[in-house]
């Protein structure tokens, strides 16, 4: 899923950016000289990588440039879908000393991670090491965001606004103002942070949340003309790559859409690429293929996981869509355990509803509609919930709300949500 991790693809950026020359690991954290893969941004970080590398080998001292380092790390653990690279950053970051930067970087690789405490807790020595540094306070917004504490990320968002109102804190209001219903306005923050980016990738980013406001509101053209004109900043971007096979989705395009999937995930097998792949396979009839991209998207999960990457939030959402209600319900409780987010609340409601516990299941539904949040998927959700509780008129509305909201939520969900509609409606 999109949720709130949208934002934090600009935080390595703040850092990588810093970078003019690089280091080499020559100890602990063990940066060994990477192959340069044929993909140019993955190239691109592999330069800043080795440049870093090379600049280390000279001044191993320079606490700044292992910063850097580690900071790239993780951004190479993203563009790649290869979680090693989280404790390459580790070992860098730690190499960086008893720094701000370093502590930025490492509330980075905690919130990379889904470490949510962990980052919070970075962000805030962070802060007192720098206590000017926009880029801690979008650490800690990141970290509260997702650990449900509203208050908290919107005060990170405003002192980091106060501090640089640039393309990175104008991105976290953006999706603040979001997740509280304020769509107009979370159109026009992240206008601004377009309107302040001075980078390709900067340029890149703004247009992909563009395009993700566009499409989770029934835009299809609008979305697609933010995605073309942010391939045309960078056009190797994987997000952007992503929302253009989306649209060709949502447009019936499902042989275009399907080969841009299925390049997008040899290319970077991240898990929601690959969840999205497998729902459009299985919704244009295809299971055996979908079976197979959940095989891959199990095992990247798991690789994660071993990377200390765990990510329970989305493991239960794929597990309740394939209708693993005990493995859903196990995953959902084991995040809930750790925080109380929206997010969160609506992963237990789901898995709830798929062991038959509807009452409790809408209990957390209301918890994660409690922002205001317009979104397809909470709305998809508990319009099922209130179904399965006999509440005709409220989950017509619900259903009704979701498919109008976005009517491409999702290759396979949207065509549930419309048969129960139709169901409900006794169009059977």
């Amino acid at each position: 899923m999109r949720q709130a991790v949208a934002v934090g693809l600009l935080a390595t950026a703040v850092l990588v950016h810093l970078a003019a020359s690089g280091p080499a690991d020559s100890r602990a954290g063990g940066a060994q000289s990477e192959p340069v893969p044929v993909v140019a941004q993955q190239n691109h970080m592999h330069r800043v990588v080795h440049q870093l590398q090379q600049r280390l080998h000279r001044v191993p001292d320079d606490t700044a440039s292992w910063a850097q380092l580690g900071a790239s790390y993780v951004e190479l653990a993203r563009v790649t879908a290869d979680p090693a690279y989280y404790a390459k950053a580790e070992g860098a970051l730690k190499n960086a000393g008893d720094t701000g930067l370093a502590a930025i970087g490492m509330g980075t690789l905690a919130n990379a991670r889904h470490d949510f405490h962990a980052a919070r807790d970075w962000a805030a020595k962070a802060i007192a090491a720098l206590p000017h540094s926009a880029e801690a306070y979008g650490v800690l917004a990141d970290a509260l965001t997702q650990l449900g504490d509203d208050a908290g990320a919107q005060n990170a968002v405003q002192k980091m606004l106060d501090l640089k109102p640039n393309t990175a804190s104008f991105a976290r209001a953006s999706f603040h103002l979001e997740l509280h219903g304020d769509v107009d306005g979370a159109r026009d923050a992240m206008t601004r942070a377009l309107t302040a980016a001075s980078t390709p990738e900067e340029i890149a980013f703004c247009r992909y949340r563009l395009g993700e406001l566009a499409f989770d509101h029934n835009r299809l053209d609008e979305a697609a003309q933010h995605y073309e004109q942010g391939l045309a900043a960078r056009g190797d971007d994987m997000t952007l790559t992503q929302g253009k096979a989306k649209v060709a989705a949502a447009r019936g395009e499902t042989p275009v859409a399907l080969d841009a999937y299925r390049k997008l995930v040899a290319r970077a097998p991240l898990p929601q690429y690959l969840q999205e792949y497998a729902e459009l396979l299985e919704a244009s009839g295809k299971p055996e293929e979908a079976a197979r991209q959940y095989d891959v998207l199990t095992e990247q999960q798991r690789l994660m996981e071993s990377q200390g990457a765990s990510d329970d939030l989305a493991a239960a959402l794929v597990a309740a869509d394939r209708g693993d209600g005990v493995q859903a319900l196990r995953r959902a409780e084991s995040e809930w355990s750790k925080r109380q987010s929206v997010f969160v609340a609506d992963a237990m409601a789901w898995a709830l509803h798929m062991n038959g516990r509807d009452a409790e299941a809408l209990e957390y539904s209301d918890k994660a509609n409690a922002l205001g949040w317009q979104n397809a998927t909470f709305s998809y959700h508990r319009g099922m919930i209130l179904a399965a509780l006999g509440r005709v008129a409220e989950a017509q509305e619900a259903l009704v709300q979701a498919l109008r909201l976005n009517a491409n939520f999702s290759p396979l969900q949207a065509l549930k949500a419309g048969r129960k509609l139709a169901e409900l409606r006794g169009g059977r």
